[in-house]
């Protein structure tokens, strides 16, 4: 439509061109004739009328045209339209199908199952029927069996004398005295195989573990002797005055003993670890021939930093020879100081590998937690590598070390029984224990001179019993505690407090020992009287 109306604007505006062409004629050919002019504008409508029909004629055949482009495109977007809808149905339809089937597949399963509960409930009836016939069978029959049995006990009763409730106590007591009897020597004797096959695996397994356990022993010392090149270094390590000396031993902690001895000095000291650091440091201070108080004490600092580095490099060997995983490294740190410590000449760290070892061998054979006896041997002495700085027993301190540094309580607690001090409430405690025991108890492990120890147990009863009102003392677990027994009747509970404290300090200012010694007083009263 929009074509045909452009179609006729373009006739028109045709015709006006004529028209305006036709007036500038008219003026430009003002002497010719109007018949002349008539005739020219008459053709000239006519030729516009034939350009304006045609235009028109054009116009509505585009436009039928556009018509029917406009039908055949509805057309094929109904045929689509309708092939969509026809498949969306067929689909709907399918899957109706298939509900269908299944609904009719449920159908006939309902009925089968149906068919079959009718059937088991017919049969139910049926054995309720016959188990009902058999009661009253039963019934008639045991009536029957009571009434012989009646008959038969009343003939026995009357061939032996007695009543059948005597007959039955009597009966009773014979079995039970026999059952008795058996009950005792089957209990005996399976007692007796126990505790002989508990000796035998017990036996069994700490041999296995000690035959495994191949370490070696360090015999400790309180001296080390370091050699001179010649017996002029002497002058040179005492220097002007004693100056040199005074400073090494105010550096190392350690004495420095200069006699007769030829080219060489001694190093006394009780802490091995102190000692080492002398020695390497007088060593080096000899190797490079710059002895003065200046260059010592820069010596000694070299090495004692060298040796925090060697320290955490032998806890972490420990660790790794062990296969223990997870440790905090201030454990690792104080771990490796124990190679430096000696309890009665056992070196502090063999040791504890040792009970490491022991103590898991033996927990894999009694299918315990390996991991937590392996780690409660191996730090059963961690408290040791710093009791000569901090007060308290080495026991006291591992305890509060390990829980400060993120180890488990039953690692915790395996480590504070090892002497007895608290009840092992599980079996790789009393494994940590036992594996304690063994590496200190074995052949070469420990030596003390016989004579000192003596010694200085007997002196630790005498101080005991040189308090008033003290009746017997004594000196248990190697020294390790003194229990003092008073007379009740001049000491009385106060009094006992006062008296464990005076033993403690008078201990303290009169001996020299390792560790801490624990004072028991024991106060009791009795009371006796005789039946006459």
């Amino acid at each position: 439509m929009n074509n045909t109306v452009l179609i006729a604007v373009g006739g028109v505006l045709v015709v006006i061109l004529v028209l305006v062409v036709w007036r500038l004629f008219l003026r430009r050919l003002g002497r010719r004739t109007v018949a002349q002019a008539r005739r020219q504008a008459a053709r000239a409508l006519e030729d516009a009328k034939r350009q304006s029909e045609a235009l028109l004629e054009e116009a509505r055949r585009q436009s039928e045209a556009k018509l029917r482009e406009a039908e055949v495109s509805a057309k094929e977007k109904l045929l689509q339209a309708r092939g969509e809808f026809e498949k969306v149905s067929r689909e709907r339809r399918s899957e109706l199908e298939a509900l269908e089937r299944r609904l009719a597949q449920k159908e006939d399963t309902l009925d089968k199952r149906v068919d079959k509960l009718e059937q088991r409930e017919s049969e139910s009836h049926t054995r309720e029927r016959e188990s009902k016939e058999r009661e009253r069978e039963l019934e008639v029959g045991l009536k029957e069996l009571d009434e012989m049995v009646q008959a038969e006990r009343a003939r026995l009763e009357q061939t032996a004398g007695l009543t059948a409730q005597q007959a039955k106590d009597e009966m009773f007591r014979s079995l039970e005295d026999e059952a008795r009897m058996d009950a005792a020597h089957l209990v005996k004797r399976i007692e007796d195989e126990a505790r002989e096959q508990a000796g035998k695996e017990a036996q069994k397994i700490i041999g296995t573990a000690i035959q495994r356990a191949a370490s070696d022993y360090v015999a400790e010392t309180t001296v080390s002797v370091v050699m001179l090149p010649s017996d002029e270094m002497k002058g040179r390590i005492i220097g002007r005055e004693g100056r040199n000396i005074r400073t090494l031993e105010a550096a190392t902690g350690v004495d420095l003993i200069v006699d007769d001895t030829p080219e060489a000095v001694i190093l006394s000291g009780f802490d091995p670890y102190r000692r080492e650091v002398a020695r390497e440091a007088l060593q080096r201070l000899i190797a490079d021939g710059r002895i003065h108080p200046a260059r010592i004490e820069e010596v000694v600092e070299k090495v004692k930093e060298e040796f925090d580095q060697k320290i955490r490099q032998e806890g972490e060997a420990a660790l790794l020879e062990l296969n223990i995983p997870n440790v905090h490294p201030e454990l690792v740190r104080l771990l490796g100081r124990l190679k430096y410590r000696s309890s009665y000449g056992q070196n502090a760290l063999q040791h504890s590998k040792e009970v490491a070892f022991l103590a898991s061998t033996m927990a894999a054979e009694l299918h315990c937690n390996v991991q937590v006896a392996k780690r409660a041997g191996l730090f059963h002495d961690i408290g040791k590598a710093v009791d000569r700085e901090m007060e308290g027993s080495h026991l006291e301190l591992g305890v509060d070390l390990l829980r400060r540094h993120g180890e488990s309580e039953e690692v915790v607690h395996a480590m504070a029984c090892h002497h007895g001090d608290y009840d092992p409430q599980t079996v790789e405690a009393i494994l940590v224990t036992a594996s304690d025991a063994l590496s200190a108890a074995r052949p070469g492990a420990r030596r003390e001179v016989l004579e000192t120890y003596v010694k200085r147990l007997e002196k630790l009863e005498e101080i005991a019993s040189g308090f008033k009102g003290v009746q017997k003392s004594y000196a248990i677990q190697a020294g390790r505690e003194i229990r003092v027994i008073v007379d009740s009747k001049k000491i009385s509970d106060e009094r006992a407090t006062w008296l464990a404290k005076d033993v403690a300090k008078k201990v303290e200012s009169e001996l020299t020992y390792p560790g801490q010694i624990k004072v028991t007083v024991i106060r009791e009263t009795r009371s006796i009287q005789y039946a006459k």
